[in-house]
């Protein structure tokens, strides 16, 4: 794998994680937990969002 794919490969990650934590939500009893889940799946979602567009050269990250 070159150093050019691992942005790549970390957001693609990233969505995979995101997703397997919005399905343990949804088959969650406990309102709490249910809740909990639900924010970590959007958090990660959002820096892999972040994570692609830097891949893709859209935006930067602030210094």
């Amino acid at each position: 794998m070159s150093g050019s794919d691992e942005p790549a490969d970390l957001a693609r990650q990233m969505r995979v994680k995101a997703q397997q934590l919005a399905e343990a939500a949804e088959r969650a009893t406990d309102p709490e937990e249910r809740q909990r889940l639900e924010k970590k799946s959007r958090t990660i979602r959002d820096r892999s969002e972040q994570q692609s567009a830097m891949a893709a050269g859209d935006i930067y990250p602030e210094k």
